[in-house]
């Protein structure tokens, strides 16, 4: 049951995961607030879509905290994912082998900026909580909090 849903999702996760690492979303840099802005959206949109309840963004004197929570029971424990969906600058551009916001698979392997840190690492816990949600598995309560440090 699982594994099918994976298998016949497989080229959505990639293709939805894809389309974040696409977003140079480097909040070191000023000129890319708009790219990190538009990450913390696209981050919202997933993890409504997966089927968390409450989600916002909560504002803060620099960037947005990606903030949401599935509650089931109260009296059920409660997971934390945290995790952040900016990533370094990319510099120097020299040194890539591909465009670093183009993922490219080599050898089974995705290379962009932020696969592996740390976009590629939350949104395994976003199509994780997807597949809970679509066959009622979940037994906890799950809070996500995904920053951009520092944040103030």
């Amino acid at each position: 049951m699982i594994k099918a849903y994976i298998d016949s999702n497989k080229d959505r996760f990639l293709s939805e995961l894809f389309e974040i690492l696409r977003i140079p979303s480097v909040s070191a840099d000023g000129k890319y607030k708009a790219d990190v802005r538009k990450a913390a959206e696209y981050v919202k949109e997933k993890l409504i879509a997966a089927g968390t309840d409450r989600v916002e963004l909560v504002e803060t004197k620099g960037h947005p905290i990606v903030f949401g929570e599935k509650i089931i029971d109260l009296s059920k424990p409660t997971v934390l994912v945290y995790g952040h969906y900016d990533v370094q600058p990319a510099d120097p551009l020299e040194l890539w082998n591909t465009p670093p916001f183009e993922p490219t698979v080599r050898d089974g392997k995705i290379y962009a900026r932020g696969a592996c840190d740390d976009k590629g690492q939350f949104y395994m816990h976003i199509k994780a909580f997807e597949i809970l949600m679509k066959h009622n598995l979940l037994s906890c309560n799950v809070k996500w909090v995904l920053i951009i440090y520092p944040f103030l």
